[in-house]
């Protein structure tokens, strides 16, 4: 008897959430170096056709990865869970939470940190890729969430040189303890830092 087609739509489902999965192993294990054609389909056990079929080929995967494979914190993520509730805050409490959000985001993703630290030193068709998604992700939650406010100060470049220092410091606490004398190896030193954000981010609202 024929397979029936939801069957046939299931087994896609899975073999395409294998792969992405793979992707992320791999990562993980051996960097961007490790990726290719096929090693992802023997790590995912598949046959490398699928990936063709499925993701249109290697650079169609890994921008699903970016966007479904847990590598960038999603906006419900970034807003605290409640999309609705972040809309109504004000200027000061959205810069403010979406600061602490992103690093909490971030300090709990090990692999998008790798992969962050990875682009720094290495460019290619996978790094390029990843940094679409991610860029696409940003600009769509400032969009969303920043551009009906009417500041005199340039509040995209604030948010982005905040961001910018987030994802580096981040980075850089997987190596190191101290920066500046900061300790961004301690949870006292990430405290410090999200209150000197909140006192960015009431300067920009008292001046702007």
């Amino acid at each position: 008897m024929p397979r029936k087609p939801t069957l046939k739509i299931r087994d896609k489902q899975i073999t395409s959430r294998r792969l992405v999965s793979a992707v992320g192993s791999l990562l993980a294990k051996k960097g961007f170096k490790g990726i290719g054609v096929n090693a992802i389909a023997r790590e995912a056990g598949v046959d490398k056709v699928l990936i063709y079929r499925y993701f249109g080929g290697l650079s169609g995967l890994i921008a699903t990865f970016g966007k479904e494979g847990d590598f960038w914190p999603p906006a419900l993520e970034l807003a605290g869970g409640d999309l609705q509730r972040y809309s109504h805050l004000s200027l000061e409490q959205r810069m403010s939470e979406l600061a602490t959000n992103f690093i909490k985001a971030l300090r709990k993703r090990p692999l998008t940190l790798a992969i962050m630290a990875w682009e720094m030193t290495e460019s290619n068709e996978l790094t390029r890729e990843l940094e679409r998604v991610r860029e696409q992700s940003i600009m769509e939650f400032f969009q969303l969430f920043f551009m009906k406010d009417q500041v005199r100060v340039d509040l995209q470049a604030i948010i982005m040189l905040m961001g910018a220092a987030v994802s580096y410091l981040v980075v850089r606490s997987n190596n190191i303890d101290l920066y500046g004398g900061l300790n961004i190896g301690s949870e006292q030193g990430w405290q410090r830092i999200e209150q000197a954000i909140l006192t960015i981010s009431s300067a920009v609202v008292k001046f702007g």
